[in-house]
This record gives structure tokens, C-alpha cells and sequence, in this order.
């Protein structure tokens, strides 16, 4: 099969042979082109990756904590009929594990200090099903959160913060007090810290604490649990599966799940992501229109070669797809160096950076100020398809023009100095 000259001419103008100064200058320009599409697609990839990475560490530590979907009673009250919710939830076919549980606000003080806290009643034997969290505890904790001896689990940071360990005395002040002859006074009960946990997530350690069901609901003045948390085959499906819910589910129930827990912050997250792929987009687009600069010197450089294409019968059209392989080529030599290059750091970010901090004697995520101490990667196809395919069509975007003028080149007066 004979190859199109056209191919031929485009592959042979990309090289741009040093036989002249000026083709020397041209080759160093398409090389910079090159170059700088690899390294904007580059950027894309390692960012996209850097931050899907991101998302990803701290969605999967925040549900170490909370739940795929929680069903709760309206205004805090328990709910209804504990049994059939359970049996009704489990029906699902989605959901693998359902725990009970007690939800409210309230203070915890020790000594001079105070706290605001949020208090969650759990069902030890069964928290395990519906939280990592729970299943990661040291062995013999959740077992000590036995009802009536009003034990708590509190979080590192609010135990750090109280300046409290195990086997101290902490208060725990519930909000709505007792009416008195004297005024209102506000409802205290005494308890004792069996443990804590460390989720990673600085708003969980320094707020939650987790008492057993029936103590909550004691402290509380609640008849039963306010809701059921639960834990799903696949999470991503929990916004189908609480809608579904919310039709199943009898009695004046609320169902919410995850991505509606943090709802703000992914969608910060998600702009972010925008954002930055249209700021290093510019990067790919302006080495993408160097290539125009680069075409339009070849073109005048090449004006004979064009001129004695024409007259040995090259068409306009043929003239113009030589110029737009020769800008095709470089885009896409230049897009697939970027994939290799973003992609080779992308996988090996986490060899990468502790030998940069090693380096350069710098910590570039303070385990004391940010929430995660290395540096997290998470490449997914649904980034770097869309970002190869932008590179393309910027780089033969890019060709239209100068081979547009090309093919307008008239061979008389192309010749008529040579």
C-alpha cells in the first residue's frame, strides 16, 4: 500500500532538517511546541490526580464516622416503631449492615474546661456493620460501652483538648434542664472515659463522643433511638438508594445520605477541579498556537516546494493536508509525552515526594496543620480522556490557518525569484 505523500511531506517538514539556519529555527520552535503541550497536558494529569486523590483520602475518612445514609425522626424525637424501620431498611438490597443509634448536642466539661460536643448513641454489637471507625477501635473499647454504667468514647483531639485519658471523670451537660423552685437547672451526668479514637478527621476528633443507646436516651429523656444508620454494597449509590428509601420507609421519617452530610465541601472541591483545569488548559492552548507561529514560518519557507507541488498537480486541498499533518504530528507527539510524563508521576507520587522532601529537608504536608500528612494521587480515566482529546483538537485547531494559507500560495509568484 503506497503512503499518501501527503504523510510523507508532513513527517519529513516536522523534522525540519538543520541543512539551514532557518530550518534549524524551525525545528527548534516545533520541538518548544512539543514540548510545551507535554508539559501542560503533564501538569493537567498530576493536579487532576493530585486533587481526585484529595477527595477521595478525606471522603474515605469521613465515612469512617459517619454512614452511607442515615434515617432519622423529625426535631431529634426517637423514632416511632424502631423494629419495622430495621426490618424495612434491610429489605433493601443495597444495604448490608443497620445500627441504631442516638443523636444530639450537648457540653462535656472537665474541670475549668468546657466543650461543645456532638453525642451519638451507639448499639456496640452492631456499630461495626455501619462505621470503619467502630470496626478499628483497640479491642475491648466498644465492649466497655455497656448500658447503665454511663461510659464515653471520646475523640483524640476533644480528649487532648479536656486534657482527659482513660479512667477519667468527664461531665456531660444536656441541653433542655430540670424546672425548679430555684429556676431551671441544667441536667449533669458524670461519666467515665473508657477510650478514644483517632479518625483522622480534625472535625470528628474534636467534637464526637459515643455513648452506649440506652444510656443517650436516659440522658436525653428519649423513649428509643432517633434514628438508623446504615452501610451500602457501593456507596456511590446512596443518593438513588435514599430516594428509594424515602418511598419504602412508612411513618414521618428524614433520610439523608453522605454527599448531603458535606454537601459544601464537595462542592468546593469540585469547582476547585474546574478551575483548575481551565488555568492549565491555557498552558496546552498556548503551546498548541505556537504551533500556528511555527506553520506560518514553514509555510514561507517552504513557498517553492508548494509552488512545484502546484504545478506538478497538487491540489489546494493536498497542499493543505500536508501542513495539517506536519501540526497533527506534533500534537499528538507532544500529547502522548504529556500522558507518559503525567501518568508516570501521577502512579509514583508517593516515591516522588517523600524523595523531594528528603531533598530539599522540607515537609510539605505538616502532619500538625493539614489533614493528611503525604501527598495523595487517584488518576481516573474520566480526567485524562477528556484532557488528551482537548490537547488534540487545540493542536489541529491550531494547523487550520497557516494551511489554509498554504494551499492559497500562487505558484507564479512563488517562482518568479527563484
Amino acid at each position: 500500500m503506497q503512503i499518501p505523500y501527503e504523510l510523507i511531506l508532513g513527517w519529513r517538514y516536522t523534522r525540519a532538517g538543520r541543512s539551514t539556519r532557518r530550518n534549524g529555527f524551525i525545528s527548534f520552535i516545533s520541538g518548544v511546541s512539543m514540548l510545551g503541550i507535554a508539559l501542560g497536558v503533564a501538569a493537567l494529569i498530576i493536579v487532576l490526580s493530585v486533587m481526585n486523590g484529595f477527595q477521595k483520602e478525606v471522603r474515605d475518612r469521613m465515612l469512617g464516622v459517619v454512614s452511607h445514609i442515615e434515617i432519622f425522626a423529625p426535631q431529634g424525637a426517637a423514632l416511632p416503631d424502631l423494629a419495622t424501620t430495621l426490618r424495612e431498611v434491610k429489605a433493601h438490597p443495597q444495604v448490608v449492615g443497620a445500627a441504631p443509634f442516638v443523636g444530639a448536642q450537648a457540653l462535656i466539661a472537665h474541670g475549668e474546661d468546657m466543650k461543645g460536643t456532638l453525642v451519638r448513641g451507639i448499639e456496640p454489637m452492631l456499630e461495626p456493620q455501619v462505621t470503619e471507625l467502630a470496626a478499628g477501635l483497640q479491642p475491648g473499647v466498644l465492649t466497655q460501652l455497656v448500658a447503665g454504667e454511663f461510659n464515653v468514647v471520646l475523640g483524640a483531639d476533644l480528649a487532648r483538648q479536656l486534657g482527659v485519658r482513660r479512667g477519667d471523670k468527664v461531665t456531660l451537660v444536656a441541653p433542655g434542664g430540670q424546672i425548679t423552685p430555684a429556676g431551671v437547672v441544667p441536667r449533669l451526668k458524670q461519666m467515665t472515659v473508657v477510650g478514644t479514637f483517632d479518625s483522622g478527621h480534625y472535625e470528628y476528633d474534636a467534637a464526637l463522643v459515643m455513648v452506649h443507646v440506652e444510656d443517650a436516651a436516659k440522658i436525653f429523656r428519649l423513649e428509643g433511638p432517633t434514628g438508623v444508620r446504615l452501610k451500602l454494597q457501593d456507596l456511590h449509590q446512596a443518593r438513588s438508594v435514599a430516594t428509594d428509601l424515602v418511598k419504602s420507609l412508612s411513618g414521618d421519617l428524614l433520610v439523608r445520605d453522605w454527599t448531603r452530610q458535606n454537601r459544601n465541601w464537595f462542592a468546593a472541591v469540585e469547582l476547585e477541579k474546574r478551575m483548575m483545569f481551565i488555568i492549565l488548559t491555557l498552558i496546552v492552548a498556548v503551546a498548541a498556537f505556537n504551533l500556528v507561529s511555527t506553520l506560518v514560518m514553514t509555510v514561507t519557507d517552504k513557498r517553492a516546494d508548494i509552488a512545484i507541488l502546484r504545478t506538478l498537480g497538487a491540489s489546494p486541498a493536498s497542499i493543505m493536508g500536508v501542513f495539517v499533518v506536519q501540526g497533527a504530528l506534533v500534537g499528538v507527539i507532544g500529547t502522548l509525552g504529556g500522558l507518559l510524563l503525567g501518568l508516570g508521576v501521577a502512579f509514583n507520587i508517593d516515591v516522588i515526594v517523600p524523595a523531594l522532601e528528603r531533598l530539599f529537608g522540607a515537609s510539605f504536608l505538616p502532619r500538625d496543620i493539614y489533614l493528611i500528612s503525604r501527598m495523595p494521587s487517584d488518576p481516573q480515566q474520566s480526567d485524562i480522556l477528556p484532557i488528551a482529546l482537548m490537547s488534540l483538537v487545540l493542536a489541529f485547531v491550531a494547523t487550520l490557518y497557516p494551511s489554509w494559507r498554504a494551499s492559497r500560495v500562487n505558484p507564479a509568484e512563488a517562482l518568479r525569484y527563484e
